[in-house]
């Protein structure tokens, strides 16, 4: 959808003298009030303390909102700064301590003490984004994209020497990213953000739930009505996809990921150039360019999952892995194949092949493959 389409998707009409009065009266400021359109079942009585410049296109404010403990307020926008904004019928905005600008804010969204809310010129919301999956150097790049599963991922990452089938796969998504492309970010239906910092460059689904999120920079939180997605308390995303039903909170910190429906990540987990898919769940470990398939789970402070492809995997405390090469960084990796779990402070050193469903205890200082004895326990 082209800029100019998205300001003349419905009828819009200028504001009468009245109209600018009463706002006016209200403590409401604007640059050039002809830049100000409404709808026709658009009224003044809930709009205070504002100040609007760019484009301002406002619907009705007459519902009033139920908050958490009960509390009623009537919708409409209160010491904010507007700049270049859509806002849909029943919004309610309140306390922004710098501005919003470019952004539509659709049906029945609640935002409420936060910092600030901006696009700076075009962005695709994170989708294009390159992840240095698997390899830290970089040879396994995943682009990930709102619709990235884990079988075409597994493609870009383990098929590299399919030239023609990674080229077009590789135009395909960056083809996907462009067409997303915008200079206008949205805040879905229903949509809640309270009590955040900055949001710079977010795509925000409907019935996303934001609080207390530190910073979210660059990314598409693809929420719906059906499977919302959670972003909690102290929050700093970046350069990232979040799909819907997901889970982010408690001082989690992920840079370059994409986290695939259903899963979790919190209570300070740090997570770095990953994906995972499905069902995961990373609570207080930390993961760097790990390919984390369908419901794999770590729990522990002191696990680090590193430069390897995993999945229906359970790490045990402490489980460690080594990709680096004395002085040449980190050149390896390593493959734990599905239905996997270590043991409490195991480690593996890659390049190491681990066979399906098996047992990892101990440490293990010699390169294993062990892809063709499943079902194994390996021991120290």
């Amino acid at each position: 959808m082209t800029s100019k389409s998205i300001w003349q998707r419905q009828n819009y009409f200028q504001l009468s003298s009245e109209q600018i009065e009463c706002l006016q009266e209200q403590g409401c400021t604007c640059n050039n009030w002809s830049d100000v359109k409404i709808t026709a079942d658009f009224n003044t009585d809930n709009i205070y303390s504002t100040h609007f410049s760019g484009q301002i296109r406002l619907a009705a404010f007459n519902k009033n909102i139920t908050f958490f403990g009960g509390i009623s307020r009537p919708s409409g926008i209160y010491n904010a700064s507007l700049h270049n904004c859509i806002i849909g019928n029943n919004v309610f905005i309140n306390n922004v301590k710098n501005y919003i600008a470019n952004y539509i804010i659709e049906n029945n969204a609640i935002i409420e003490n936060i910092d600030i809310l901006a696009l700076d010129s075009e962005s695709s919301f994170g989708n294009g984004t390159k992840v240095n999956v698997v390899n830290e150097s970089g040879q396994r790049e995943v682009a990930i994209y709102d619709r990235l599963t884990a079988q075409i991922a597994y493609i870009l990452a383990f098929y590299r020497h399919k030239t023609n089938v990674i080229n077009k796969l590789q135009e395909l998504i960056t083809e996907y990213s462009s067409s997303l492309s915008s200079t206008m970010g949205i805040v879905g239906n229903n949509a809640l953000v309270t009590n955040s910092h900055i949001l710079k460059n977010v795509k925000i689904g409907a019935a996303s739930v934001i609080e207390g999120a530190n910073r979210i920079e660059n990314v598409s939180i693809n929420s719906n009505a059906q499977d919302s997605v959670y972003i909690g308390p102290g929050t700093i995303i970046e350069d990232s996809i979040i799909s819907s039903g997901a889970k982010i909170s408690d001082n989690t910190i992920i840079t370059k990921c994409f986290v695939g429906q259903s899963s979790e990540l919190s209570r300070q987990c740090s997570a770095e150039n990953s994906l995972f898919f499905a069902n995961c769940e990373a609570l207080h470990s930390e993961a760097c360019s790990i390919f984390a398939g369908p419901y794999t789970v770590t729990h522990h402070k002191s696990t680090l999952l590193i430069a390897g492809l995993f999945s229906f995997f359970n790490a045990g405390s402490g489980t460690n892995q080594s990709n680096h090469m004395y002085k040449l960084g980190p050149v390896h990796q390593g493959i734990v194949e599905r239905g996997s779990k270590t043991g409490s402070d195991s480690y593996m050193l890659w390049p190491s092949r681990i066979g399906a469903f098996s047992g990892v205890i101990g440490k293990h200082l010699q390169n294993l493959d062990t892809s063709e004895l499943p079902f194994s326990y390996i021991i120290e």
